[in-house]
């Protein structure tokens, strides 16, 4: 009876990648070593042309120059490889914005504990979760310099996904880290974007944007860890279903992703090796596949998914729209301060208290812990005035979990017909010598200031704490103009 061998522990796939990177450096040497040789060659020419003393026909100088142009080619390609391993995650999680989890955050709570779970099923030390402050639905697995292993995933996602989405997510990116994927191609995406922002960098402004794509460097590298890429996925796919036991669950994450957004930004298609899905606007083209693209079709990944669960793929794509209606019909109302019953608790002069700490700035009663979208909060019982962190905005317009009453929506909908009459007049403070309100956190007075440019809505902001005061409703109906301008763009 044959024996399987154990399975190989975190570290000894860390150092069996290291011999494959090997393979790497003497690519990028090679390619450095011919690219010298090429230059040297084509200045040799240009002065011996200018002095009459070519000099390229003796052997001699020939392999001096290749000696010169391999030293040359060795040094900056160790050079790169070592600034790649060191600095290359780091970098990447930088640049696509990602903070680590705000474990008030409900949202976040469950992705750090379905990381923490599969981590601990797959095997592997310590899984670093990470979020991306963007609402497209996309994740990537990395390993820092540390070799500590790290999984990213976006706003988006942890709004649109289910848990057991969530946990299927988790496993495909941590099959990729158990794999040794991750480590090589974290090197070869930091590779590929040193050169991209080299491109970048000596492009002037008037040359055309796909200028880039003409660079040798950048198509060598995005080539690599795209075909590296291609062939792993399906691999990653099934080794997700066997830490998961869900494959269905897994072949609705990608279908999701695929179907509403998974586009991360511009830089982002040059780690498009790393996501689980391609980080690009979603077309027909996309989902049937292309030779170059970074990820296997779609359509195939979701029929061998559905096929381990044995189901046609359709039903997959039925079971996406079917928790998409679940999902709708489920939501909370959310009604207007008008349809609200509200608590009159024992009122206190505004500011009283601490110069304003813990006080509604509009009423002067104490504030009270909330959750809005899963996200924590203060409010006021009394006026329904909410206090939140600026930062966590974001992640209240990602989610859906409300629904709005008829009422709200009106009241939506005349704001922004008061907006489109008159966008620059100030709606909300009209004698400026007024007090500001002060801020319930730091106690500083805070300013009337637009929520942005794009939605006018007035809220006070805390420049001091970071902290944003939404009155009755405000919130709401910057929800609703969000996700009406999502539905329809054109009207906005």
């Amino acid at each position: 009876m044959e024996t399987q061998p154990p399975p190989k522990s975190f570290y000894r796939i860390q150092e069996e990648e290291k011999v494959r990177t090997r393979g790497l450096f003497l690519v990028l040497a090679l390619f450095y070593a011919g690219t010298f040789v090429v230059l040297f060659l084509a200045l040799d020419v240009g002065v011996g042309l200018v002095f009459a003393r070519p000099r390229m026909l003796s052997l001699s100088y020939l392999a001096g120059l290749v000696g010169l142009a391999v030293v040359f080619a060795f040094g900056i390609a160790a050079f790169q490889l070592y600034d790649a391993r060191r600095n290359g995650a780091a970098f990447i999680l930088k640049r696509l914005g990602a903070r680590p989890p705000d474990l008030k955050d409900r949202y976040h709570l469950v992705l750090a504990d379905v990381v923490e779970e599969m981590g601990i099923a797959a095997g592997l030390p310590k899984v670093k979760p990470w979020v991306i402050p963007d609402h497209s639905l996309n994740s990537l697995a990395l390993v820092e310099a540390d070799g500590t292993p790290a999984v990213a995933m976006t706003e988006g996602l942890l709004a649109e996904f289910t848990r057991d989405e969530i946990q299927a997510a988790a496993a495909h990116e941590l099959a990729h880290i158990a794999d040794g994927d991750a480590v090589f191609l974290t090197l070869v995406c930091s590779l590929a974007d040193f050169f991209e922002r080299l491109t970048e960098g000596l492009r002037s402004r008037a040359d055309d944007d796909r200028a880039e794509n003409l660079s040798v460097s950048v198509v060598l590298m995005r080539l690599l860890g795209r075909f590296i890429s291609r062939g792993r996925e399906i691999q990653a796919d099934a080794a997700a279903v066997e830490l998961g036991r869900n494959p269905l669950a897994l072949a609705r994450a990608i279908y999701k992703a695929t179907l509403k957004n998974s586009f991360v930004g511009d830089f982002a298609l040059t780690y498009a090796p790393l996501f689980i899905v391609s980080p690009a606007l979603c077309s027909e083209e996309g989902v049937r596949g292309g030779w170059a693209d970074s990820h296997p079709p779609v359509m195939k990944r979701i029929r061998l998914l559905a096929d381990m669960a044995n189901v046609a793929p359709q039903e997959v794509i039925r079971q996406v729209w079917e928790s998409q209606a679940r999902r709708a019909t489920a939501k909370a109302i959310e009604k207007s301060s008008e349809e609200t019953p509200r608590t009159v608790p024992v009122r206190k002069a505004p500011g009283s208290a601490s110069d304003g700490k813990g006080i509604c700035p509009r009423c002067g009663v104490p504030l009270a812990d909330d959750f809005y979208e899963g996200v924590p909060i203060r409010i006021c019982r009394c006026c329904t005035g909410k206090f939140v962190d600026q930062e966590a905005i974001g992640r209240i317009l990602d989610r859906t979990e409300m629904e709005f009453s008829p009422a709200l929506r009106e009241k939506a909908q005349a704001f922004r017909g008061a907006f489109l009459r008159n966008p620059i007049k100030d709606q909300k403070t009209a004698d400026l010598g007024a007090e500001h309100p002060r801020c319930p956190a730091c106690g500083y007075g805070m300013v009337t200031r637009p929520y942005n440019y794009q939605y006018f809505v007035p809220v006070e902001k805390c420049l001091s704490c970071f902290k944003t005061w939404f009155d009755a409703d405000e919130l709401e109906i910057l929800q609703i103009l969000v996700e009406d301008a999502q539905k329809a763009p054109q009207e906005v």
